[in-house]
């Protein structure tokens, strides 16, 4: 009876977590306008990157490493500052825009050839083991949406794109803006569901200031990652 009490118990908040609390939407206090570039997601930071095109700059594993084509799937030929946000099951999971701007296009790319596990990752950040990115070889395999945004920085003209990277067990990455819809900096465009990841593209600028590290908590909408 115990152990039916308990199963009973386990199961009901899990289909609580599941179906309700995972979707949560709280409010974001989101910055003034020309604040900086916020945190497309929830999370932990992972790694940020000044990347060339071409150039393997994250060793995921002896044999294994990711160029910033691997992360995009689209042919870059421009440095680029990367920042990768591991999000948790236990994160918010609506990702939110980096910039104010135009929905240049989303391409969606299937897994080579399926969904790994995050769960090293996971582990990594939660006991916060650096380098957060060891033996994660989701971030080149799996499947991924790629947002790019034409916008502004500090009354420059900037891309970015926004690199959401489906769990193994995803129920699948949502983009709610079409292409050439126009959005504020914080507002949400789109979510991906049950444990996943969301990598920030962006060119480097002149004047541009990193604010976060590896090891970083950050929220969607909120966090100023570049000012």
């Amino acid at each position: 009876m115990i152990a039916f009490a308990c199963l009973a118990v386990f199961a009901s908040l899990y289909l609580f977590w599941r179906n309700v609390w995972f979707f949560r939407n709280p409010d974001r206090t989101v910055p003034p306008e020309g604040s900086g570039i916020l945190s497309p997601a929830d999370g932990t930071v992972v790694y940020v990157k000044e990347m060339k095109p071409g150039e393997s700059v994250i060793n995921i594993k002896r044999g294994m490493e990711a160029t910033l084509n691997d992360i995009t799937r689209e042919d870059i030929d421009r440095p680029k500052l990367l920042i990768g946000i591991f999000m948790s099951p236990f994160n918010v999971h609506y990702n939110r825009m980096p910039v104010s701007g135009k929905i240049s296009f989303s391409h969606h790319y299937p897994a080579l050839p399926q969904n790994l596990c995050m769960f090293s990752m996971h582990l990594r950040t939660l006991f916060r083991r650096a380098p957060f990115y060891k033996n994660s070889r989701h971030i080149v395999v799996n499947e991924r949406t790629i947002t790019r945004i034409d916008g502004e920085y500090r009354g420059r003209k900037l891309g970015c794109y926004v690199v959401q990277i489906a769990a193994k067990s995803v129920a699948g990455i949502d983009v709610f803006l079409r292409e050439g819809a126009r959005a504020r900096a914080g507002e949400i465009f789109g979510m991906i569901r049950i444990g996943s990841q969301v990598d920030l593209v962006v060119t480097p600028l002149e004047g541009m200031n990193v604010k976060v590290c590896p090891g970083q908590k950050v929220k969607a909408g909120e966090t100023v990652l570049i000012d």
